[in-house]
């Protein structure tokens, strides 16, 4: 293209200004993005609590780079780790997503308890027993149930992704059996179901944001925390703890959240082109996430943490000590959403 556009710009110089013009016409033209009619001119932020190394930052660049392809440009997103629009507050970061100083997030449904606690009915305590159960709840009633549930808060949930089954971390010991957790300072979000959980496991639970746990840990005020493979390893956890036990013991959904006034204000067009992109970005972030899961224990085994993966039995006997939380949360959770436990077998099996 660029040979033809200087034979076109020499052989005007024979034959005048026109062809020149033309020329330049043709140029513009071949260089300029495609235009996407009826899409509206934006420039939006994004927010994630996690660092750029993470599977939620990866999925969020991947999904402005859609939107922006798109869009034929017209739309872009500029996006923002750990936090650090809401000065590293997940809760603050949730609630500016609602008030559209931040137009969007990935967050874990666990902060959307904060809304509704009906988000709580998907982490229960060993509910899933693996992806398969996660993947047909969530594109089934209870993932549309949820969404529904987000749009009463003024939130447009556009997709699913993931930040996994949750692990526990601590610098004391090899966590084995209920006994091992009695007295260990366990930070967890500002969610108050891991509360009652922790508290029926005899730790002792301490609310904290994310970004305060590497110091916190560092200087002994919290023995561990828990948090998915992915969110371990990308943090760099294991410069800080010695312990991983493996226990899936609470599955944590991202939901890729957008402002609802300002997903209403867009016309249809650039409305599909967003969920189409959320829906892409999301399951690519869910593959990254689930990769990590598989594989890098491998990788905190040779920064020197003992991994303890339960066996079957050992996580049965966690299991038993949060049948109560089951009973306290029953009457807490939209009924329609809460039949999603049925799938959950009995302690002891």
């Amino acid at each position: 293209m660029r040979l033809k556009v200087a034979l076109l710009l020499t052989k005007s110089l024979k034959t005048g200004s026109c062809i020149l013009l033309a020329g330049l016409a043709l140029t513009l033209c071949v260089c300029s993005p495609m235009p996407v009619p009826d899409i509206p001119a934006r420039n939006w932020k994004m927010s994630v609590v996690t660092n750029e190394d993470s599977s939620w930052a990866k999925g969020a660049h991947l999904f402005a780079d859609l939107v922006k392809q798109r869009s034929g440009g017209r739309m872009q997103i500029t996006v923002y780790p750990n936090a650090e629009l809401a000065g590293g507050n997940q809760v603050k970061e949730l609630a500016m997503l609602q008030d559209g100083s931040i137009d969007f997030t990935y967050h874990s449904n666990l902060l959307y308890t904060n809304l509704d606690q009906s988000f709580a009915a998907i982490s229960m305590p060993w509910l899933f027993k693996d992806y398969s159960q996660v993947d047909a709840a969530l594109s089934g009633s209870t993932g549309s149930l949820l969404l529904k549930a987000a749009e009463d808060q003024g939130i447009a949930g556009l997709a699913y992704g993931e930040n996994g089954f949750r692990q526990l971390t601590n610098s004391k010991l090899d966590v084995r059996v209920p006994d091992d957790l009695h007295g260990l300072r366990i930070r967890i979000p500002d969610v108050e179901l891991y509360n009652s959980i922790y508290k029926e496991l005899g730790a002792i639970p301490v609310t904290m944001n994310f970004s305060e746990v590497i110091g916190a840990l560092q200087q002994g005020q919290i023995d561990g925390q828990e948090n998915p493979i992915d969110v371990i390893v990308s943090s760099k956890l294991y410069d800080v703890q010695k312990h991983i036990t493996v226990w899936n013991y609470s599955y944590d959904a991202l939901i890729l959240g957008m402002n609802q006034d300002e997903y209403n204000s867009l016309p249809a067009t650039a409305q599909a082109i967003i969920k189409q992109a959320a829906s892409d970005a999301s399951k690519e972030q869910i593959r990254l996430s689930r990769d990590a899961a598989r594989t890098q224990l491998s990788l905190l085994r040779e920064k020197g943490m003992t991994v303890t993966e339960l066996t079957p039995d050992q996580v049965t006997a966690f299991r038993g000590h949060t049948d109560p939380v089951y009973k306290e949360w029953s009457g807490k959770i939209d009924p329609a959403i809460q039949r999603l436990w049925e799938i959950r077998s009995p302690s002891g099996q």
